[in-house]
């Protein structure tokens, strides 16, 4: 750190120290892409609140790289595989998923997505071992005396590191296939009949149909679909800790769960006081463009420009996919700004102009633009929401499709498919959100909503975490659903001795009615007689 950087981190902490009491000290189980990303807004606002936090990274990491710079503390562990290796693996399923899957049915889907999860799965348990097995990093770590952990909870360890160090946890949180572990973790009461499963592409109006739908990928997720290895995680768990436990127990110890969607994409749905919903976060307002950006921005007078981008983990864009999508775009009156690192397509009209990188925020916010081309993952979405953009979403993986689905079912959006994606489907979409003004209207309405907070989601998510540290947890505000067994949440025991009751009541109001007949009957004889 410069002299300049260590003085203003000292005065932080000086600031700190004098208005709530000390700084915490924070520690972080991240995971890599778009998560890090995510997080790391959240770490840099730490630090600038002067808190010290520190990132435990593996050598292999791909997106997180320390240094000496930087404000964030980085304590490295070795891992038994190098960055190129889980780059290749990261590249690996995500072509599969956008390219492969698609092309099957229901189960062969799922057994492929399956097998995906299974070797991530793997690999983030053997990253695991690297850190609680490693003796000399565990000493440390605990000699560090951490006041929260901060962990993504589609990497699992953060909740086994928070339980060796006896630590506060706090969760930071997209979403897991069938709301697998915010639903039977964190007690989330998900409904099935108006609230969709994660992957269903569903909307919360269903018909009985869907609901149909609905409850068959519920039940398949619960009680066949593994994220991850739990047999095999549980049993690290037991062996660390020394005592029988699970990895579904030891995730509904966390304190606070940050999920990172908002009530603008999510359909509504019940929540817990543990629970808090901070989409968008990292939405800010846009800053001006790069000089030659701006001047190709200008020059596109009335009509405005669109901004496209897949994100940066899809790289290898077929040259027949990119001269279809190039062909549409050179169709339409507007500018375009692709971001694009491939070979430059044959059918690439004057209006379009390739990138390798661009300020994406930036453009979204930028009075000019009409419309996005996005893949659907949350933080583009967020920042289309944020800025009132119309999508046309091109979903590849993951969340992607619900994303997109969500977004069209509140007319702010219109979605084609990758694997089918002809040029007039393209140029059609693309001029039904520009021409059409309700695709507008209903964006800039997401975005009143997404601005309409009484706290900022990021000035939320920070007070959480503080919130953590100054009361050494939140025990206080997890249900009590986690000390009751699934028969006795679900009230089977109390329903199963009111139906013997009634039972009962119902056998012996019977047996005294047949007595009660029987005797006079008997008595009607005897007067005869």
């Amino acid at each position: 750190m410069s002299l300049k950087q260590t003085s203003v981190f000292l005065l932080i902490q000086l600031i700190c120290y004098f208005r709530h009491g000390a700084c915490g000290k924070v520690l972080v189980w991240p995971t890599e892409y778009s998560h890090w990303i995510n997080i790391k807004i959240i770490l840099d606002e730490l630090v600038q609140r002067g808190h010290e936090v520190t990132v435990l990274v593996s050598s292999a990491s791909i997106l997180i790289q320390p240094t000496n710079e930087s404000s964030i503390n980085f304590e490295i562990y070795p891992v038994p595989m190098s960055k190129d290796d889980l780059a290749y693996a990261f590249g690996k399923w995500v072509d599969e998923w956008t390219y492969d899957f698609q092309k099957h049915s229901f189960w062969t889907y799922y057994s492929k997505m399956q097998k995906v999860f299974s070797e991530y799965s793997d690999i983030i348990e053997s990253f695991c071992k690297a850190v609680v097995w490693n003796k000399s990093l565990m000493k440390k770590l605990q000699g560090s005396k951490f006041d929260v952990i901060l962990a993504d909870a589609i990497g699992p360890c953060g909740e086994l590191l928070a339980e060796l160090l006896k630590t506060p946890l706090v969760y930071s949180h997209l979403f897991c296939p069938g709301h697998r572990y915010e639903k039977y973790s964190g007690g989330l009461p998900l409904p099935p009949s108006y609230v969709p499963m994660v992957l269903s592409e569903l909307s919360d109006h269903m018909t009985f149909v869907e609901r149909v739908k609905n409850m068959l990928q519920l039940l398949y997720f619960q009680f066949w679909f593994q994220i991850f290895n739990e047999k095999s995680w549980s049993q690290l768990y037991s062996d660390v800790l020394g005592r029988p436990t699970t990895l579904t127990e030891m995730m509904g110890k966390a304190d606070i769960w940050l999920i990172r969607t908002f009530w603008d994409l999510q359909f509504p749905h019940p929540f817990l006081p543990n629970f808090d919903f901070i989409g968008g976060f990292h939405c800010k307002p846009a800053k001006p463009l790069p000089k030659e950006m701006e001047e190709f921005v200008q020059s596109s007078g009335e009509h405005g420009v669109v901004v496209f981008s897949l994100g940066s983990m899809v790289k290898n864009m077929t040259e027949e996919r990119a001269n279809v999508v190039a062909s549409a775009l050179a169709q339409i009156p507007q500018k375009v700004l692709w971001r694009f690192d491939g070979k430059k397509p044959d059918t690439l009209g004057s209006n379009t102009r390739l990138y390798k990188w661009i300020p994406q925020n930036d453009l979204l916010g930028h009075p000019k633009t009409k419309a996005f081309i996005a893949h659907g993952g949350t933080n583009g979405v967020y920042e289309a929401i944020y800025h009132g953009i119309p999508i046309v979403g091109i979903p590849l993986f993951g969340d992607q499709p619900d994303n997109i689905n969500h977004m069209v079912a509140k007319g702010a959006a219109v979605r084609v498919d990758f694997n089918t994606l002809s040029a007039t489907d393209l140029l059609t979409a693309l001029r039904t959100v520009i021409n059409d003004p309700t695709y507008k209207e209903n964006a800039m309405r997401l975005s009143r909503i997404q601005r309409d907070q009484p706290m900022k989601p990021l000035d939320r998510a920070i007070f959480w975490i503080e919130y953590v540290m100054r009361h050494k947890g939140a025990k206080h505000l997890r249900p009590a659903l986690h000390d009751l067994s699934w028969f006795q949440y679900h009230s089977l025991d109390v329903i199963g001795f009111l139906l013997v009751c009634l039972i009962a009541v119902v056998f012996i109001i019977t047996k005294c009615c047949l007595f009660c007949c029987h005797k006079t009957a008997n008595m009607g004889k005897k007067k005869k007689d």
